[in-house]
């Protein structure tokens, strides 16, 4: 399973390296022993993770490469799921196909061959991996994912929206509202025309 010297053209499809603190996480210790440009091909399938105030619609399924670089691990994601969503126009359930694609350089935390802490204050900012060489992406996954949602999701491109009147769907029936329907306190707006003014 790409051994030593394997090279950055040597892909493989490994289930068996998953980690155990969750269904984006891989464990890297075989490919950190291994010489820089190693990598391993990760597939994803059917990952739920929660997204605080999102909803999956669907489930996250694509591929993850690991690659060793000569300071820690480059993670490239090129993940797909969907978003359950409300249209923006007409508040019609909709589900948004979402495709996020992910890279991201993870450092050790502890030296390989030793199991020595190593010093993080000269970047702190930078992301690493575990205390037992973990590599999770479910962070920047859900955050590249909510970042991802649409603004102003619709249901289809032309949605008319809602009755201002009697707030059903535009596309639903009629809404022939008639001059009578108008709210008592607007009533003095009724002879109000623009071009009077």
């Amino acid at each position: 399973m790409g051994g030593r010297g394997g090279g950055a053209h040597q892909l493989e499809a490994v289930t068996s390296a998953r980690g155990s603190d969750g269904p984006l996480a891989w464990n890297v210790a075989g490919l950190l022993a291994d010489v820089a440009g190693a990598e391993r091909v990760y597939p994803v399938e059917g990952v739920r993770i929660d997204l605080d105030d999102l909803s999956l619609a669907g489930p996250i399924d694509g591929r993850v490469r690991l690659q060793r670089t000569n300071r820690g691990i480059l993670a490239h994601a090129q993940l797909r799921t969907a978003l359950a969503l409300e249209c923006s126009r007409c508040l019609r359930d909709v589900r948004e196909p979402v495709t996020v694609d992910i890279t991201e350089e993870f450092l050790p935390s502890l030296d390989l061959a030793t199991g020595q802490a190593l010093a993080t204050d000269d970047e702190p900012d930078v992301l690493r991996l575990t205390d037992h060489h973990e590599l999770d992406l479910e962070t920047p996954v859900r955050e590249a994912i909510q970042l991802a949602e649409p603004i102003a999701p619709l249901c289809r491109a032309d949605c008319p929206g809602l009755c201002i009147v009697c707030g059903g769907r535009l596309d639903e029936g009629t809404h022939d509202h008639g001059e009578d329907d108008i709210d008592p306190r607007l009533e003095a707006l009724r002879g109000f025309r623009a071009d009077d003014a």
